[in-house]
């Protein structure tokens, strides 16, 4: 049996109108070899043995299929804010633009040695608009989208992840999604993702939570691809060295979690379905 997959995954976005993603146009060709008597056929005997019927192996009722393979290798890693958007900002002049792009190489790092390919939203002081930001994570297959922040507030030396709440079913037989509800088909994975990281920040972070949070996060609602949003306490830190410390224990979370969900992440199935929800066996 010769198995293909394949998957065409196509984002526009007209400046001044509404986006749409083209999430999932999807065709899957199974192609069976034709069987025939000829096919099992085996060569008659010669001798006493000639024209006695001679049985075919049976075919097995319900032939193997082959398993889904992760398909994961790309992370794209947003460290917000940046230009004139300076972010949350702290008595002790700690600025969340700055202090989040230290965190962002460090977890490229810890990513890189994990052997995922990571592409940054931005490496200095720009401000990609959001849609920017989310078309980098949409134009790549086999990616996740990992959005890091500095909070406002919060108990200093602590870590949450944040997953979009669950979204009605999308069943567009057009496979057109509104590019206001990209990370839809794919929640079920994100909060999979989101969980598996937090854990790891947990086990490092004492007070930290032991699963992902749910909100409204803006970034990743328009976001086609698992996607979490990382939030570090806080900038209101009595020194800026408080902050620096946490680097490496949240690199090495994220790097760690990320690895923990990749045997989960297989390519999605057409909008509406249970499998484009993330839901697994």
């Amino acid at each position: 049996m010769a198995l293909r997959f394949g998957i065409l995954l196509h984002v526009r976005n007209f400046p001044g109108q509404r986006g749409f993603v083209l999430v999932a146009l999807i065709g899957l060709a199974l192609s069976l070899a034709t069987l025939t008597g000829g096919l099992h056929a085996r060569p008659q005997a010669t001798g006493s043995t000639q024209g006695t019927p001679q049985n075919s192996p049976a075919a097995p009722a319900n032939p193997p299929q082959a398993a889904p393979r992760s398909a994961l290798n790309i992370v794209v890693l947003d460290p917000a804010h940046g230009g004139a958007d300076l972010g949350a900002r702290g008595t002790e002049g700690i600025r969340e633009s700055e202090v989040v792009l230290q965190f962002s190489a460090q977890v490229k790092r810890s990513l890189g040695e994990q052997g995922f390919q990571v592409i940054l939203t931005r490496d200095g002081n720009e401000d990609p608009s959001f849609d920017d930001r989310s078309a980098r994570a949409n134009a790549q297959r086999g990616a996740v989208f990992i959005t890091l922040h500095i909070a406002s507030t919060g108990l200093g030396g602590t870590v949450r992840t944040y997953v979009m709440p669950d979204a009605p079913p999308l069943n567009d037989a057009t496979g057109l999604i509104p590019w206001d509800r990209a990370q839809a088909p794919f929640v079920g994975l994100s909060h999979k993702l989101g969980d598996m990281v937090q854990a790891e920040l947990a086990m490092r972070f004492k007070g930290s939570p032991p699963t992902a949070l749910v909100a409204p996060v803006r970034q990743l609602r328009t976001t086609a691809a698992p996607a979490i949003a990382v939030e570090i306490s806080s900038v209101s830190v009595a020194e800026r060295a408080e902050l620096d410390r946490m680097i490496p224990g949240v690199a090495e979370a994220i790097a760690h979690g990320v690895v923990a969900f990749r045997p989960s992440y297989v390519l999605p199935t057409p909008p509406g379905t249970a499998a484009a929800q993330g839901a697994q066996p």
